[in-house]
C-alpha cells in the first residue's frame, strides 16, 4: 500500500507520496517516476518520502515552502527524527537512487552524491504535519501497469509533437516556395511592362531619325 498526501504550500498543489513499510519502498525506488524527487532524514531511519514535481519544477530550485513540507513528512514518519531537533533531511532525484544485490530491504544509495541536497529542520511543525496528515489516502497500486500507462502517454506527447513540428516545417516551406514564386513572378511581370513601354513607343520615319542622326 502507498500512502498519498497533498501538499497546498504551493499553487497547484502537489502530490507526495511514500510506502507504508520498507518492502513497499522496495517497489518505489524500483518504479520512481523521472520527476519524483526521494526525501529521506539523512543518517537517520525514516520513510521514503516522494515529491512528484509538476511540469516546469525543478529538483535543484524546489520553493522553499514545498521543502519545508516534504521535510516536515519526513520527520514526522521517522521513529528516530521524529523525537529529535535540529536534523537534516537528505533529497535527490528518483533517479538517482542506486540499489545492488547486496543492500538491505529499503536500503539505497547514489550514483552521483553530487546531487544530493540537504535541508536543515529546527523541530517538527504540528501545524504543517497535521495539514498533511488531512488528506492522507492509502491506495494499492499496481507500479507496473502504472509505469506502462506513463510510458504509453509520454510517447504518444512526443508522436503528438513530432507531427506537429513536421507539419509547422510543411507550412513554412510552402510559404518559402509561395514567396519565391511571388518575386519571379513580379521580376516578370515589371520586365514585361518594360517591353510593353518600348513597343508602345510612336515609331519614326526615316527622315525624322536622318535628322536626330544630324
Amino acid at each position: 500500500m502507498v500512502l498519498f498526501f497533498t501538499s497546498t504550500a504551493v499553487d497547484p498543489s502537489v502530490v507526495l507520496y511514500m510506502g507504508r513499510d520498507k518492502v513497499e519502498n522496495e517497489d518505489l525506488i524500483k518504479y520512481a517516476w523521472p520527476e519524483d524527487v526521494w526525501f529521506h532524514v539523512d543518517k537517520l531511519s525514516s520513510a521514503h518520502v516522494y515529491l512528484r514535481m509538476p511540469e516546469g519544477m525543478s529538483w535543484e530550485s524546489i520553493p522553499e515552502v514545498l521543502l519545508t513540507d516534504c521535510a516536515q513528512l519526513v520527520k514526522a514518519n521517522s521513529i528516530e527524527g521524529n523525537k529529535k531537533d535540529n536534523i537534516t533531511i537528505i533529497y535527490t532525484p528518483g533517479d538517482n537512487l542506486k540499489k545492488t544485490g547486496d543492500m538491505a530491504v529499503g536500503q539505497v544509495s547514489f550514483h552521483n552524491d553530487k546531487k544530493v541536497k540537504r535541508v536543515y529542520i529546527a523541530k517538527r511543525e504540528n501545524p504543517i504535519v497535521n495539514r498533511l496528515n488531512k488528506t492522507k489516502m492509502e491506495k494499492e497500486v499496481d507500479h507496473e501497469q502504472e509505469r506502462v500507462d506513463r510510458i504509453k502517454k509520454e510517447s504518444a506527447v512526443k508522436r503528438a509533437a513530432a507531427a506537429a513540428k513536421k507539419k509547422a516545417d510543411a507550412d513554412l516551406a510552402r510559404a518559402r516556395e509561395a514567396e519565391k514564386a511571388a518575386r519571379s513572378y513580379d521580376s516578370l511581370f515589371s520586365g514585361d511592362a518594360d517591353e510593353l513601354e518600348v513597343s508602345n513607343a510612336p515609331k519614326k520615319s526615316v527622315r525624322e531619325l536622318e535628322e536626330d542622326f544630324m
